[in-house]
């Protein structure tokens, strides 16, 4: 199993400088001991997957669907619609993502039906109650739990490739989750061991579906994903930068303030962060421009929240895929929830040095496109 010992020796680097934080002992701790251990086991575990599994020698991956684009910009949403296909495609549950190796994850389901045949479901209640307390309260930000689908780059983290790092220390200076387009020592071997992932993921699932895919962060994948899996088909979710900018960076800064990290502590992370904001609107466009045979399909917010069923209709069509009876009956069922779909998590242009005439001249050609209010025309209503 890969392992990115360059990130891991960046980021102990890093943590052991942070003198004066208090979490600096407890995050040592767990760098020097249980990571190892972790690592370790998971190698074992994947290895003997090949043993136990003699299928993953031969199973293939083929035309996957990523969806991509800016964070809070609804890549969430077209994933769980898409997945409700169930009977078309396989994708990562939650629980599933914190176990790379095929083996861990028959073994867990198997004790889940233990559980259920046994114990009546008692073990399933302690953790559902867990999940509740834990989740919960951030719900109305994203949608989490434990047994909902959720994205793929949360399964790199045993390989200790993984944003989580840079949601609980601001280390976007040291750790570059995002340009993996642009890194060609790391791009074969991450995209080897992604690879690798989803192969055990479809066997996980009967082997014969079609992988479906939601990462934000791999905005800055697409050329990758495209040379690893060349009948790749991209979904690309496009959002007013005015509504899904600074809601990103009010996220990231939530995060960074639970943990006791300071303004002044996450400051450059911050300004990076707003940079590949941008780079999240511009590398899918300029590697789809650059790969016109891949299938794609470029979907509004606005029209996805609006005119939910219509618009999967119309992603699936420009796709090469066509909607199941079965499917779109799910999705005349649902189109109503679905509209009124939106986040009660508050946060403004306001909040930061960040106006709309500097998201207008850094994404003028989306802005052009896609009509998205500008400043001139508030202006205007404003006066009017």
């Amino acid at each position: 199993m890969y392992f990115d010992f360059d990130y891991y020796r960046r980021l102990l680097r890093h943590v052991w400088g942070l003198k004066q934080w208090p979490g600096r002992r407890r995050l040592l701790l767990r760098l020097l001991l249980v990571t190892p251990l972790a690592t370790l086991f998971n190698t074992l575990c994947f290895l003997l997957d090949y043993i136990f599994f003699p299928r993953l020698w031969t199973q293939r991956v083929v035309t996957p669907v990523f969806i991509v684009g800016h964070a809070r910009s609804g890549t969430t949403l077209m994933h769980r619609l898409l997945s409700a296909d169930g009977e078309r495609f396989s994708y990562f549950l939650y629980w599933e993502t914190l176990f790379p190796s095929l083996l861990q994850k028959r073994v867990i389901r198997w004790l889940g039906a233990v559980d259920s045949g046994l114990l009546g479901g008692a073990l399933y209640r302690r953790i559902k109650a867990w999940d509740d307390k834990t989740f919960g309260p951030f719900r109305h930000i994203h949608n989490m739990s434990l047994w909902t689908s959720e994205e793929d780059q949360f399964a790199m983290r045993a390989a200790f490739v993984t944003q989580q790092w840079a949601t609980d220390l601001p280390v976007m200076d040291v750790l570059d989750l995002f340009h993996l387009d642009q890194m060609p020592a790391k791009r074969r071997r991450w995209m080897h061991h992604y690879r690798e992932l989803i192969k055990r993921q479809l066997l996980l699932n009967g082997g014969d579906r079609v992988h479906l895919s939601k990462n934000p962060v791999m905005s800055g994948w697409v050329a990758s994903l495209i040379e690893y899996f060349p009948d790749a088909r991209i979904v690309v979710m496009v959002r007013d930068p005015a509504e899904c900018v600074p809601s990103l960076l009010k996220l990231v800064e939530i995060s960074w303030k639970s943990k006791g990290w300071r303004a002044e502590d996450y400051a450059r992370s911050l300004d990076l962060l707003l940079e590949t904001s941008f780079e999240s609107f511009h590398n899918p466009a300029r590697q789809l421009a650059a790969h016109p045979d891949t299938l794609r399909a470029v979907v509004d917010y606005r029209e996805l929240t609006a005119h939910p069923r219509e618009t999967v209709h119309a992603a699936y069509q420009a796709l090469g895929m066509t909607v199941s009876p079965e499917f779109d009956a799910f999705l005349q069922a649902n189109a109503e929830r679905e509209k009124s779909h939106h986040s009660k998590f508050e946060y403004s242009l306001g909040d930061y040095a960040l106006s709309r005439e500097l998201l207008e001249e850094r994404l003028a050609d989306f802005y052009a496109r896609y009509a998205w209010p500008t400043s001139t025309q508030e202006s205007v209503s404003t006066r009017s």
